[in-house]
């Protein structure tokens, strides 16, 4: 038998590990970024983590910041 546990997380204060814990977003973006995921389902902490690890890029065309021009020149 498993146990599904459910909680709400602010990614401003969420503690990102390995790679992710390098991005290089705002406080104001990270807030931004919710909105990405608040009509998703079944997150777990792991998605988010590897989403912030490999996935900057896409991150970024969700809330309007040029990957390459302004997010990897920070």
């Amino acid at each position: 038998m498993s146990l599904t546990v459910t909680k709400e997380i602010n990614l401003a204060t969420f503690s990102f590990w390995s790679g992710a814990a390098e991005h290089k977003f705002t406080y104001t973006e990270l807030e931004s970024l919710e909105c990405v995921f608040k009509d998703s389902e079944d997150l777990t902490e792991t998605y988010i983590n590897d989403l912030f690890w490999f996935e900057e890029e896409w991150l970024c065309e969700h809330i309007g910041i040029d990957y390459d021009n302004d997010y990897l020149e920070r």
